[in-house]
């Protein structure tokens, strides 16, 4: 009994020795799980956060080629306009370009931009003047990401440079339809109201976070019982309607260049002096296209929408130029020819009308809508004939007109298949629905109610603007003076030519003309 006692002592002591460590082993065990479950957790965090550095990027590299692709549409302009224009005046066109993108990145980047796109109230922004970042959180996020605009993932100051590239779209357009008579003067003043205050404060509207055609169809905001807010994804409204109908109060307040009669009178348009260099400008900015279209998705990582608009963009192109060569080739002072003038027209007509619809429209589609755009733009070259409104180069018509349509036929050809597209990628849990493709006209109703009141309000400040700069005395006058007219905008505002004469090439290296 003894013996057994002492051998239970001995179990009791030997237990109390090693279970200690045997319990400190089981601690360590548990504590090396718990490590690892954090590993893992961490790891799933980095992973996460490097998805979305790395989706930020690609989508602010994207931003940035498709910005760099629209500021490609100035040469565009640049030609299509002289080529439209007379020799007489194309230095003229070359400067008011060149003048008019340098002034449209000052002011855009003074109060341009923050009237547009900062957050304020239905119609106008207040916030990120000179880009500063100014807002009520006082740290340029809006609670939204440190730096970004909204919720896509780019920084505002790529924003901004693709949105400079659009404004300065705006404020070329607007030039189109007044070539040949408008004081530079003039034009300093009237680009000034355009790119600092028409362009964006409308533009706010429809694409600034609280505009109220943006909002509108929503509760508690702009007619709440349509269900629909207005939308435009590229610009058909907010660029080219813009656009057009300041060049149509412009080409009113300014009148007929001397020397133009209608057709009416006997008359006719007058002709381009360089279809060549017409042509090569309409193909320069069919290509900018493809940044202004596929580079307003704003996310790089949504592959199927921004080929869909590609291609979307490339057929109506298609469309609106086959159908408007031939309405020239069946219709009007054209009849039998084929007119390579209606043709440039009618492409750019189509890219026009593209831009609203081009993510929401399936292929064929874009070929109905383009095609469409092409009669759109023929018809109206003949009804500002009939109206004796001067446009030289059809601006009104494929901006204004074409844009309207274009805008309108998103109630029309929405596939109901996409919704929205995001800085992840495709969102099309809530398709846009047509009334073609079964839908009701709650679409084309919003659509139609939020471009009519920005073509309205646009024509009516614009042709104030105008007129009251024809009031002013000259040389700051709207309308250049009779006798720089008759002379040519080019010696008369610029002191050069675009095409200097032979006499005057062998007269500055001193050699006498040939005997006839």
């Amino acid at each position: 009994m003894y013996g057994g006692k002492i051998a239970g002592l001995a179990i009791v002591l030997a237990g109390m020795h090693f279970l200690p460590g045997m319990l400190s082993g089981t601690a360590v065990h548990a504590q090396t799980t718990d490590s690892l479950m954090k590993a893992l957790t961490d790891t799933k965090k980095t992973l996460a956060d490097t998805t979305t550095t790395l989706q930020n990027t690609a989508n602010t590299i994207w931003t940035l080629v498709a910005a760099f692709l629209v500021f490609g549409m100035q040469p565009g302009f640049v030609l299509l306009e002289a080529g439209f224009a007379r020799t007489r005046e194309t230095v003229n066109i070359l400067m008011e370009c060149i003048f008019d993108t340098c002034l449209c990145g000052i002011l855009f980047w003074a109060f341009g931009y923050a009237f547009m796109f900062s957050h304020g109230n239905g119609f106008i922004g207040y916030h990120w003047f000179f880009l500063s970042g100014s807002d009520p959180n006082g740290d340029g996020t809006f609670g939204l990401g440190s730096g970004t605009y909204l919720t896509t993932g780019v920084p505002i100051i790529a924003h901004w440079i693709f949105q400079f590239a659009f404004a300065d779209t705006c404020s070329t357009v607007t030039s189109g339809a007044m070539i040949g008579r408008t004081g530079f003067r003039g034009d300093i003043l009237y680009s000034i109201g355009v790119t600092g205050f028409i362009y964006p404060i409308i533009g706010h509207w429809a694409w600034g976070p609280d505009g109220f055609l943006a909002t509108m169809g929503a509760k508690g905001f702009f007619l709440p019982n349509l269900g629909q807010g207005f939308r435009d994804f590229a610009g058909s409204t907010v660029v080219h309607t813009i656009g057009g109908m300041v060049s149509l109060a412009g080409a009113i307040v300014l009148g007929p260049r001397l020397g133009r009669v209608f057709k009416r009178d006997g008359g006719g348009p007058m002709p381009p002096h360089n279809l060549t260099i017409a042509a090569v400008g309409g193909f320069i900015l069919w290509f900018g296209w493809y940044g202004f279209n596929p580079g307003s998705t704003l996310s790089a990582v949504d592959m199927q929408g921004i080929g869909r608009v590609a291609t979307n963009t490339t057929l109506a192109a298609c469309g609106g130029g086959m159908s408007a060569m031939l309405m020239g080739l069946w219709t009007g002072p054209t009849k039998g020819k084929f007119d390579t003038g209606l043709t440039t027209n009618g492409f750019l007509a189509g890219l026009v009308a593209i831009t609203c619809p081009c993510y929401w429209v399936d292929p064929a589609g874009a070929i109905g809508l383009g095609f469409v755009a092409g009669i759109v733009v023929v018809l109206g070259v003949y009804l500002l004939e009939y109206l004796r409104i001067d446009d030289p180069i059809g601006a009104v018509p494929v901006h204004g007109f074409a844009g309207m349509w274009g805008t309108w036929s998103l109630g029309l050809f929405a596939a109901g298949k996409y919704g929205a597209t995001g800085a992840t990628g495709a969102d099309n849990s809530a398709p846009v629905k047509g009334l073609f493709y079964g839908g009701d006209l709650s679409v084309l109703k919003a659509q139609m109610i939020g471009n009519l009141t920005i073509t309205i309000a646009t024509f009516l400040v614009a042709l104030i603007m105008m007129w009251l700069i024809k009031q002013l005395p000259h040389p700051w006058s709207l309308r250049v003076e009779p006798k720089g007219e008759k002379i040519g905008l080019d010696i008369f505002e610029h002191g050069s030519e675009a095409y200097p004469s032979t006499d005057d090439v062998m007269a500055e290296l001193g050699l006498e003309k040939a005997p006839a």
